[in-house]
């Protein structure tokens, strides 16, 4: 028989441009849609095979992959269902017809075996991205079960031809003729990373030419498909630092099937150390999106970004793409996949607290991460909250819930101080609640100025910063003399108050700094003040100690314009803050000593 010129079947010119310029972000996709194209076909042969023998599979089936430098040619064979001359024209002469869905729509149709095949193509296309990078693509094809073979060949520029050809065995050989710009994929090292990227867990083993002698190149293993029965916990630890390229080992390994109206498999891992750059500046995400064992994108975002430190695969088979395969349609199915992952990791996260020395480890490394979860997730803030554990006046590590269990008859709210942690214990703003026996969270940790206030509350508690707990400590009947020096502090300070007021909280401190009525919380201010952010609201008062012998010494001094600012930056002192001027301050000292 002699060679047939055709048309394709479409406005080929147009799509075909689509295809090679727009539809993929990256060159390299063109392996990953021909391997996935190779492993379809050899997963239809063996399915079918199930009905029939003589579609067997031979024992050692592969996509195998040769380059040819001098000829500037990619070959990528398998041992698939192979096509027939007119399947050559109807699957790859018709652009956007895919022979995987017309399969699906048949045969599985038809055929209600449990072993279904995973097929990966959906659309059609992906056969063309090898224009990318070839200006003329070779397809030698046998039909399993059939004596003769075909090929087809086109420049991809509008016709295609077919024609008798030779061939051992079943199965399809795609030969790509290298562009002159794309010869870095003559590379066997390049090849070797894209496969390992795109397709290192498909099942099919996948083998490379080099030096005349054929090597896998895929592990192939898809740990998360099996079976938690059948994985050590040796290939889990190896999979865990392959693939997420970690050196210790997991701290919690979540290995499970969702079945049922959502089928997806997860194997997710929580590191058990630090990574090397700090979670809070790098929260790219690290959970790998699988398709039917196909790597698809690491950037679906499966997880919260205050989960960022969570590494692992999830692979389903349910999941629309888009028709490039690289972006993800909107879809419910995708929403449910999060939910679940998120619920998940968070169950394992409640089973792991109960250990309390083995959660504080988990805690150092990633309990400012999971503050974050508070600020950012309020539907999980509560949940999150529970987990945490906190230093406090009374305990070094307690949770909010042992915290409530010990609150004294009269206590309404859950009281906390945030600040550097270095100067917290011996806040003035303490010396109250001591007395009182209420017990102050003492959080150090910059965040800590953040997710109290959009926590709010805690089974049904309130969360209240000491600093804007003044109507605890006002004071009752207050002397003429003492009432005279708040509103002499007062003018003498200006706008760098709210006001001066006496409060009984004060016990070996003359003075200390409070929110003002509604203002923000200190923390929340030094560190904007610090970061050069404007501060919105009231400005802080300060509460002075009337029985201190420094503050009654103030109700007979004339001027106090200095020892205003002296009380005023002794109060910043005692918070870890640093004086407004402290030139001044030296002075206002050097003045205060020598009388």
């Amino acid at each position: 028989m002699t060679e047939e010129t055709r048309s394709f079947d479409t406005e080929v010119g147009r799509l075909l441009d689509l295809v090679v310029h727009s539809l993929y972000s990256d060159r390299e996709i063109f392996l990953r849609e021909l391997v996935a194209n190779a492993a379809d076909a050899t997963d239809k042969r063996r399915f079918l095979s199930l009905s029939d023998e003589a579609l067997a599979l031979p024992e050692n089936a592969a996509v195998k992959i040769s380059l040819d430098k001098g000829a500037r040619t990619i070959t990528i064979a398998d041992n698939g269902i192979g096509m027939g001359k007119e399947e050559l024209a109807e699957n790859l002469g018709t652009i956007a017809r895919s022979g995987t869905a017309a399969f699906a729509a048949t045969q599985l149709a038809e055929n209600k075996a449990v072993d279904k095949p995973s097929l990966i193509g959906q659309f059609g296309v992906g056969f063309y991205s090898a224009f990318m990078v070839a200006d003329h693509v070779e397809v030698t094809s046998r039909k399993a079960g059939a004596e003769e073979a075909w090929e087809w060949a086109s420049d991809g520029k509008g016709t295609y031809t077919l024609k008798p050809a030779e061939r051992l065995d079943a199965g399809s050989t795609v030969v790509l003729h290298v562009k002159t710009d794309a010869e870095e994929f003559l590379e066997p090292f390049r090849i070797k990373d894209i496969i390992k990227k795109w397709a290192d867990n498909v099942a099919l083993p996948i083998e490379l030419e080099e030096d005349g002698n054929f090597g896998q190149v895929t592990e192939g293993k898809a740990l998360w498909r099996r079976a938690k029965s059948e994985v050590t916990p040796e290939e889990y630890a190896d999979f865990y630092r392959h693939a997420g390229h970690h050196f210790d080992d997991p701290w919690a390994t979540i290995h499970w099937r969702a079945e049922g109206t959502l089928e997806f498999s997860a194997l997710l891992f929580i590191p058990g150390s630090k990574p090397f750059f700090p979670v809070e500046e790098r929260r790219d995400s690290k959970v790998r999106l699988h398709v039917k064992r196909m790597f698809i994108t690491d950037d679906a975002k499966l997880l919260p970004d205050w989960l960022s430190f969570v590494s692992g695969v999830v692979d389903t088979e349910d999941l629309p793409l888009n028709v490039s395969r690289e972006l993800l349609q909107a879809t419910p199915v995708l929403d449910k996949i999060r939910k679940a992952l998120l619920n998940r990791v968070l169950s394992e996260l409640k089973a792991k607290a109960k250990d309390p020395e083995d959660f504080k480890k988990f805690l150092e490394n990633f309990g400012t991460t999971l503050k974050e979860g508070i600020y950012e997730d309020t539907g999980h803030a509560a949940e999150l909250a529970g987990l945490l554990r906190f230093a406090s006046t009374k305990e070094e590590a307690t949770t909010l819930d042992e915290y409530i269990a010990r609150m004294p008859e009269g206590q309404e709210a859950i009281y906390y101080l945030a600040g550097d942690a270095a100067h917290l214990k011996t806040s003035p703003q303490l010396e109250g609640f001591a007395e009182k026996g209420f017990e102050v969270l003492l959080l150090g940790d910059p965040i800590d100025a953040f997710w109290p206030d959009r926590l709010r509350t805690f089974h049904e508690k309130k969360l209240t910063s000491v600093s804007q707990a003044g109507k605890l400590f006002e004071a009752g009947e207050v002397p003429e003399d003492i009432a005279t020096l708040c509103t002499n502090l007062a003018a003498a300070l200006g706008d760098k108050v709210s006001g001066v007021a006496v409060s009984s909280r004060l016990k070996d401190s003359p003075a200390m700094l409070a929110a003002a009525e509604g203002g923000p919380d200190l923390a929340m201010q030094r560190l904007l003040r610090r970061a050069g952010r404007p501060i919105f609201g009231p400005a802080p008062k300060l509460e002075i100690n009337p029985t201190h012998k420094l503050v009654q010494s103030l109700t007979t001094k004339e001027n106090l314009t200095e020892s205003a600012l002296l009380l005023l930056d002794l109060a910043r002192l005692q918070e870890g803050d640093l004086p407004e001027d402290p030139a001044a301050f030296v002075r206002h000292i050097a003045n205060a000593i020598s009388g």
